[in-house]
C-alpha cells in the first residue's frame, strides 16, 4: 500500500468514525498519521493500538471503533489464507471432528496469536464451513460456521488440551474449574474473531459500506432503550457517570449564574438619585436560597423498565444537586419506592435494589398491564400535598394506557403543585399516539420529550432540570 492510498484509507477511516458520532479533531487525525509513520503497518495489533490511542477519547466507544478498524484495514488475504491444512476424508471432504480437534489444540495453544496460526486457523474455518450460495451469490454465516464446529464440544476438548490429557484431583481431563473458565474465554475470543472474518469476507463481496451498515455497532449513547437487549444495556449504563459529570458542570455554572438575581428597579432607581438619575450601580433582587426538590414517577413495566432504571441511577448520580429525591413507581399502581433506591449507585447495588422493589413495592393491584389514568388518580388523592412549588416532577413512561381512561384532570392536577413538570417518552414520537398511546392527551398537560437514548435523555436533562 502506497503513501497516498495509506492517507485515503485513515480518512476515510476518520470520517466514518465521525459519521457514527465519535468525535475526531483535526489534531487527533494529525497525531494517528504521525503514529503510522513509526508504527509497523503489518503489526496490526501495534496500529490498532495506536490508533485508538490517538483518535478515541471516549472507553466506552472501543467496540465501535475497534469493527470501524477491521473493516478499514483488513488483515491482508496472504496473510488470512496461508496454509492451514483443512483435515479431508477420502473423498475430499472437510473431516469435521479433526477439524475440530485442530481448532481446540490451537485455541489451547499461547503461542498460537503471535505466530499467525490462529488467524489463519479461523480464516479457514470460515471459508470451509461458513460460505453458502444465496440468491445474491457467494456468502458467509457466523451461525453457519459455529453450529458446526460445536462451541460446547469445543470448550470440552480445550479444556482438556489445556489440561495435556492429565486429570485434575482425580476428576476427568477438562473438568478443572480453571481450565474450564479459560477454555470458555478462549471459545468467546474464536467467535469474535469468526464474526469479524465473515464480516471482511462479506465487505470484500458486497461492499464496505454494506457491510458497516449492519455489522457495526452503534455508540452505547445512541442505542435506543426500546431495541437494547442485556449487553447493550450494560454498554449504556457504562455512559451514566460520564454525562453525570457533564450534567453536573453544567447545572453548577447555572447555579452559580443564578446567584446574580434580577435587578430590582425601585432599588437601583433610587440607589441612582446620587448619580443625577443615572443607574449606575445596579441593585438586585435577593437570589432565592436552596436546591429543588426532585419528584420522580416512573413506569416499571415490560420494555419500559431498562429506560427507567437508567434514568433514575442519572439522577442518582446527580442527587448532590437537589435538596431530596423522592421516587415513585408504578405499573397500575403507584407506591413510593425512594427508601429502596436511598442507597448505592452502582450496577450491581442499583440493580439489585431495582429487582427488590419490583418484587415487593406495591406498584401492580389489577391485572399487571400499565394503566396510566388509574396511576395518576392514585397519586392525585394520596401523596399531592406532599408536592410543594419548590418541586420539579419528572414523568418516565411511554404512556400508552392500554385503552384505559387517561384521566388527564389528575395530571393537571398534579402539575399544578408543582414548580416544573416534564414528561420523558423513550418512543419515537413518530409513534406517539399510535394504538394504545395516549401522548397527546398528556402531552396537553405536561410538556413531552422524546428520550430515545442516553444521549436525548443526556440533551433534555441538561436543558430542563431546574437550579
Amino acid at each position: 500500500m502506497g503513501a497516498e492510498a495509506v492517507v485515503d484509507t485513515l480518512t476515510g477511516f476518520v470520517e466514518d468514525l465521525r459519521g457514527r458520532g465519535i468525535t475526531v479533531g483535526p489534531s487527533n487525525l494529525i497525531d494517528a498519521g504521525q503514529a503510522m509513520t513509526v508504527l509497523d503497518l503489518l503489526d496490526r495489533e501495534s496500529l490498532r493500538e495506536g490508533l485508538a490511542a490517538t483518535l478515541l477519547s471516549d472507553h466506552n466507544h472501543r467496540d465501535t471503533f475497534d469493527l470501524c478498524f477491521e473493516l478499514w484495514f483488513p488483515l491482508g488475504n496472504e496473510a488470512r489464507r496461508a496454509a492451514f491444512e483443512v483435515p479431508r476424508d477420502a473423498d475430499g471432504e472437510v473431516d469435521v471432528e479433526a477439524l475440530r480437534e485442530m481448532v481446540a489444540d490451537t485455541l489451547a495453544d499461547p503461542e498460537a496469536t503471535a505466530d499467525g496460526r490462529f488467524d489463519q486457523m479461523v480464516a479457514a474455518v470460515v471459508a470451509e464451513m461458513g460460505r453458502y450460495d444465496s440468491a445474491r451469490g457467494e456468502s458467509y454465516s457466523v451461525y453457519q460456521a459455529m453450529s458446526q464446529v460445536s462451541p460446547q464440544t469445543l470448550i470440552a476438548r480445550i479444556a482438556a488440551a489445556m489440561a495435556g490429557g492429565q486429570a485434575s484431583d482425580g476428576d476427568r481431563p477438562g473438568t478443572d474449574p480453571l481450565n474450564r473458565r479459560a477454555a470458555r474465554g478462549a471459545t468467546e475470543r474464536f467467535r469474535e474473531a469468526v464474526t469479524t472474518e465473515t464480516q471482511r469476507r462479506m465487505a470484500e463481496i458486497r461492499g464496505r459500506d454494506a457491510v458497516s451498515a449492519y455489522a457495526v455497532p452503534k455508540l452505547p449513547e445512541n442505542i435506543d432503550f426500546f431495541a437494547a437487549n442485556a449487553q447493550d444495556m450494560i454498554k449504556m449504563r457504562r455512559t451514566i457517570d460520564p454525562i453525570a459529570r457533564l450534567l453536573a458542570a453544567k447545572l453548577e455554572f447555572r447555579r452559580r449564574r443564578n446567584r446574580h438575581a434580577a435587578v430590582d428597579v425601585r432599588a437601583t432607581l433610587r440607589a441612582s438619585m446620587s448619580t443625577g438619575g443615572v443607574p449606575i450601580d445596579l441593585r438586585r433582587r435577593k437570589p432565592r436560597p436552596g436546591k429543588p426538590e426532585l419528584i420522580i414517577i416512573c413506569d416499571v413495566s415490560g420494555s419500559v423498565a431498562g429506560f427507567s432504571q437508567f434514568t433514575l441511577q442519572l439522577v442518582y448520580a446527580l442527587r448532590q444537586q437537589f435538596s431530596n429525591v423522592r421516587v415513585f413507581a408504578f405499573v397500575d399502581t403507584v407506591d413510593e419506592v425512594t427508601d429502596f433506591f436511598a442507597h448505592g449507585n452502582d450496577d450491581t447495588q442499583f440493580g439489585a435494589r431495582m429487582s427488590e422493589m419490583l418484587s415487593t413495592a406495591r406498584i401492580s393491584t389489577r391485572d399487571g398491564h400499565s394503566d396510566y389514568g388509574h396511576m395518576l388518580k392514585g397519586f392525585a388523592r394520596t401523596y399531592l400535598d406532599s408536592l410543594t412549588h419548590r418541586s420539579a416532577l419528572l414523568i418516565l413512561g411511554d404512556a400508552r394506557n392500554n385503552f384505559r381512561p387517561a384521566h388527564a384532570d389528575s395530571l393537571a392536577k398534579i402539575r399544578d403543585r408543582v414548580r416544573n413538570a416534564y414528561w420523558l417518552n423513550p418512543e419515537r414520537r413518530q409513534a406517539w399516539d399510535s394504538g394504545d398511546s395516549s401522548a397527546s392527551v398528556y402531552a396537553a398537560e405536561v410538556d413531552m420529550f422524546e428520550c430515545r437514548n442516553a444521549d436525548q435523555l443526556g440533551r433534555v436533562i441538561a436543558d430542563l432540570l431546574p437550579v
